[in-house]
């Protein structure tokens, strides 16, 4: 199983493409766009996977920082990478990636999560989205969570 992994210009350490969301964009949107603009891969959301949060992050405008990590399932895997934010970018083996000691704790922590899914089942890890309705007429939120097994979906009572 192949990874993306790019190098940051100021640390030069190892870690997954990220950036910030627009106003209005979905998790999952902004994962996948900033994926494309930095790799040049095109994807597709599967899931959330986890969040950091982090108070007093030097590039978050003065504002506590949420960091929400997302598993993308690739539709191309010909790299053109963004250079003015990367050194380098490349496949790398998940179990490499796992072993690489220049790397970010968060990307060290996200690869052995990704192996753990990937070698137990993404359902031990993903947090799943669906869309419900919202109370205000029109209007719908997003939800994530660990997948509900069918019955407790359509449940109506409780026996």
């Amino acid at each position: 199983m192949l990874h993306i992994k790019w190098e940051l210009q100021l640390k030069n350490m190892w870690k997954f493409p990220g950036g910030l969301s627009e106003p209005g964009e979905d998790i999952g949107d902004t994962a996948v766009r900033e994926v494309f603009e930095e790799t040049g891969i095109k994807s597709e959301f599967r899931s959330l996977l986890s969040i950091r949060q982090q108070h007093t992050h030097p590039g978050a405008f003065g504002k506590s920082d949420m960091y929400i990590i997302c598993r993308l399932k690739p539709y191309s895997f010909t790299i053109n990478f963004c250079q003015r934010e990367c050194l380098r970018c490349e496949w790398m083996d998940l179990s490499d990636l796992v072993k690489t000691e220049n790397t970010t704790p968060i990307t060290s922590r996200v690869a052995r999560l990704l192996l753990y899914g990937y070698r137990e089942g993404f359902d031990k890890i993903d947090l799943t989205v669906e869309e419900l309705p919202a109370v205000y007429t029109g209007l719908f939120y997003k939800i994530y969570h660990k997948e509900l097994p069918d019955s407790y979906k359509t449940m109506t009572g409780m026996d």
